[in-house]
């Protein structure tokens, strides 16, 4: 069984995707922790949806998971290095507007966990993807963060208030 464990972040430093040591605080750390954080709310809500009525909220919450993947891997790269793992944040992007303009929202203000517990999820969610965006601008000041991404968590956002607003 492989070990999980290498103490080597004990003292309170990590590592960034090509082995630079920094700390556990550092800007890009906090920014995929609270990525991972809305991953795993994502994956609750996932859990949630219903296979047969939500099949494209199901599919394109998957594909953005899987992103957020990748995304994390772009925010670990210290400046001057290369990602080999290829972005598809404007491609998902495409796919939230598509699913918004689709989407039977007829506006106004909501106040979570009225409805349903899943749509209480939802908008879990969705908080947490606005603390991961504004993460991501902070960030985005000392190390430029591909603009597909800041867009991505924008929309994201703006799909899982629609959908949410669905499942009230």
């Amino acid at each position: 069984m492989k070990q999980i464990y290498t103490k080597t972040g004990d003292e309170g430093m990590t590592s960034l995707r090509d082995g630079v040591r920094v700390a556990k605080d550092n800007p890009r750390i906090e920014t995929n922790g609270q990525i991972d954080q809305l991953n795993a709310h994502l994956g609750v809500v996932r859990s949630m949806l219903d296979e047969t009525h939500d099949a494209v909220a199901l599919q394109i919450i998957h594909a953005v998971q899987r992103e957020l993947m990748t995304v994390m891997s772009h925010i670990a790269t210290p400046d001057g290095s290369i990602n080999p793992r290829e972005l598809h944040a404007a491609e998902i992007t495409a796919q939230l507007e598509r699913a918004i303009d689709n989407a039977d929202y007829q506006g106004g203000f909501v106040v979570p966990g009225g409805g349903s517990q899943l749509a209480a999820f939802i908008h879990l969610a969705r908080t947490q993807v606005r603390t991961v965006e504004r993460r991501l601008w902070s960030l985005h000041r000392e190390h430029p963060v591909d603009s597909s991404i800041l867009v991505m968590m924008n929309r994201l956002s703006d799909y899982l208030f629609v959908l949410a607003n669905e499942k009230e």
